[in-house]
């Protein structure tokens, strides 16, 4: 927000304005035209929500997203994401209402007088009259603001924004009322922020269990669960749609009349003395103009036409070179020395985070891979045959350039220091295992400034693409889908459900495409419809309008393995209670009798958010005592067993002043926790009518 200025009225106004686009309508205030006749976006219990409000919102978080992002574009995606937020705020607005009408809660005038004179004022007089050199308010200041005739109007308003404000803390107080801290709740936190565990884990994989054929799920089992836990299958109206894309890519035509754009641009460009003026009026990016650049801004062609080139000195001129999907001209102001890139390649051996036994899998295989390498086989086959990156695998696991800071501490530290041509690893990230060969370290660099064209599609061949796409549509009205893709090497693609709001998959944010798949009939063709890629036709294959996903074959599916999983875990249980039992509670050597089974030893183990162990596996230890052990413990990827060997905590601590000290940010959590529940219900039981068209 804005500074105080001398002109305090109209300092009012701004605050006034700035509020009212970012705190207003998330607190609740009225709009004098709430209620009025005019065109309805929606309903909200009974209440109508006029479009021109809703607009007001819109244009408001728009305006604020243009002043913070101004060289952003606001896409089709952001645009959805934009006016949801609008139409959520708006809906909130009329609950939060109704909120403080069912709890009678008001606040006298008397109240927010005092509130504006306490030491701790409400938030737009703590944000915009506070004295930056002594943190505290600036009194004269405010209450000549306050007093100044000129400010009457305003301030009527501003004394509204904070009798929102300080009803809204009086819900709070009303709802965390029912909030009460457990000594449960406080031992559980303490041992969660201060216990250290030493331990053994034995884990069982559902695989051990036996094939999935000996668990099989009946028809009947399937449906009961369904229709017992209905409520999990809770969604919005969804469509499903077929499609046949068009791709409008560009042609080797196209690449080259961008290569001789710039060609011709290339002697202009050396001679001229204002390279910014010149950069920005020419290159399709803005942020062109004296750049340093190293092997890491470029792809690895591109970054050796450029830096391999025997015409690299001060004052060249540089390419056309082709990097990726544009041209890029280089007019060469200085080159030299600094820090160090490198380029190196990867395979990526991944597991879910706390999965001891996918880990140790992980670790094996990286032992295989290794030695495979040490034997002479090719890093570049062995990547593109167990890595687990989908970007880099078909590439040999190469990564390209890059400099310090643009990969996560421990990979960055294995590849920066290895020589070119090593092999280091396996290194642990939150990713999985890397096992790592660097291919080229440099440390040059250039200052410059460029002229990048995009390589696009020209009209013609937008033209000649959508010229297709309509032949093909005439011929799906015609005769239909799939008599119209014929003999032809046309593919059809389906989207899957998606909601009005949501994603379409396999194409994006679309609104042309959404408001025809919730407007049509089952079986109705689009006209041709233009997306980033290129033109798209489409058919609606289905409607659901129950509010629940239907039971398809993805959902199926997920129930099946769900119900699978569960039986096999009822069988895991089994052998690890007959097991534990016969080896007299020795989980090293029930392991040596359980095909399938991991044993891990694990020290200072704590539970954290980035702790690497299954959440489950945290939470028996939590409940265990020393030297024990466990009963069978289910876990994401099947069943384990614990052997607590110690339990501690850190030396000199005072357990009933740590106690005393979480008491407050458990009962802020669980406050927090009972609002967001009341909220969500609100929701979930309002009869909301949306009637706007995206």
């Amino acid at each position: 927000m804005t500074k105080l200025r001398d002109k305090t009225h109209i300092v009012l106004y701004t605050l006034l304005a700035a509020f009212l686009a970012l705190i207003v309508f998330e607190w609740g205030m009225n709009f004098s035209g709430f209620t009025g006749g005019g065109v309805l976006a929606g309903k909200v219990n009974g209440t109508p929500v006029e479009y021109r409000n809703y607009e007001q919102v819109y244009d408001s978080l728009v305006d604020n997203f243009r002043r913070t992002s101004p060289q952003a574009e606001i896409s089709d995606e952001l645009e959805r994401e934009l006016r949801q937020r609008a139409w959520n705020l708006l809906v909130d607005q009329i609950l939060l209402e109704d909120a403080l009408q069912s709890f009678s809660i008001h606040v006298a005038d008397a109240e927010v007088l005092a509130a504006v004179e306490s030491d701790s004022p409400p938030m737009i007089i703590r944000q915009n009259f506070i004295n930056p050199e002594t943190g505290e308010i600036d009194r004269d200041r405010f209450e000549q603001a306050r007093m100044d005739p000129a400010n009457s109007d305003i301030w009527l308003q501003i004394e509204e924004i904070i009798r929102r404000e300080l009803m809204v803390q009086k819900l709070q107080r009303v709802l965390g009322t029912t909030v009460k801290v457990t000594s449960e709740e406080l031992d559980a936190l303490y041992d969660r922020q201060f216990a250290s565990y030493s331990a053994t884990f034995l884990t069982l994989p559902f695989s051990a269990a036996g094939p999935d054929s000996l668990f099989a799920v009946s028809d009947k089992e399937l449906n009961e669960y369904y229709e017992s836990n209905r409520e999990l299958f809770r969604q919005e109206p969804t469509r499903s749609l077929d499609y046949v894309s068009f791709p409008a890519l560009p042609t080797g035509r196209d690449s080259v009349a961008v290569r001789m754009e710039l060609e011709g641009l290339a002697a202009e460009f050396a001679a001229s003395d204002d390279d910014s003026s010149f950069v920005s009026l020419q290159s399709d990016r803005g942020d062109t103009f004296n750049k340093r650049y190293t092997r890491a801004d470029f792809s690895p062609a591109a970054a050796a036409a450029v830096f391999d080139s025997a015409s690299l000195s001060d004052g060249a001129l540089i390419g056309p070179v082709a990097d990726r999907n544009v041209y890029r001209l280089l007019k060469i102001r200085k080159s030299g020395t600094d820090g160090a890139v490198v380029r190196a390649s990867h395979i990526l051996l991944g597991f879910p985070a706390g999965d001891a036994a996918a880990r140790n899998d992980a670790e094996e295989r990286a032992a295989s891979i290794m030695n495979e390498l040490k034997n002479g086989k090719s890093f570049d086959l062995l990547a593109r045959e167990f890595s687990d990156d989908p970007g880099s695998a078909p590439h040999g696991g190469d990564l390209g350039w890059f400099a310090k800071g643009a990969m996560v501490p421990d990979f960055e530290k294995a590849a920066f220091g290895a020589a070119p041509g090593r092999v280091v690893g396996p290194v642990a990230t939150q990713f999985g295992l890397h096992i790592i060969k660097v291919t080229g370290r440099d440390n040059r660099f250039i200052d410059c400034s460029e002229v990048v064209r995009s390589i696009r599609p020209s009209s013609n061949t937008l033209e000649s693409v959508r010229r297709t796409a309509a032949e093909f549509q005439i011929e799906a009205v015609d005769k239909g889908f799939q008599k119209a893709l014929g003999a032809s090497a046309l593919k059809v693609s389906s989207t899957g459900p998606f909601t009005k709001n949501g994603m379409i998959p396999g194409i994006g944010f679309n609104n042309q495409i959404t408001r025809f798949a919730f407007d049509a009939s089952k079986g109705d063709v689009s006209d041709v419809v233009a997306t980033d890629d290129g033109f798209v036709v489409l058919q609606v294959t289905e409607r659901n309008d129950s509010g629940y996903r239907s039971l398809d074959e993805t959902v199926r599916d997920q129930i099946t393995r769900l119900l699978r999983d569960r039986k096999k875990g009822v069988a895991l249980d089994a052998m690890l209670s007959a097991g534990l039992a016969s080896s007299k509670q020795n989980l090293e050597a029930l392991s040596r009798s359980l095909a399938g089974s991991k044993l891990v030893k694990a020290s200072d183990i704590r539970r954290n958010a980035e702790s690497a162990y299954d959440p489950s596996l945290l939470e028996a230890l939590s409940g265990m005592k020393p030297s024990s052990v466990s009963l069978p413990v289910e876990t994401r990827s099947g069943r384990a067993l614990i052997a607590l060997e110690s339990k501690s905590y850190p030396d000199g601590m005072d357990p009933d002043e740590a106690r005393r000290r979480l008491r407050p940010l458990v009962e802020r959590a669980k406050t927090e926790q009972v609002i967001e529940d009341y909220f969500n219900a609100l929701r979930r039981e309002a009869t909301i009518e949306d009637m706007r068209r995206l």
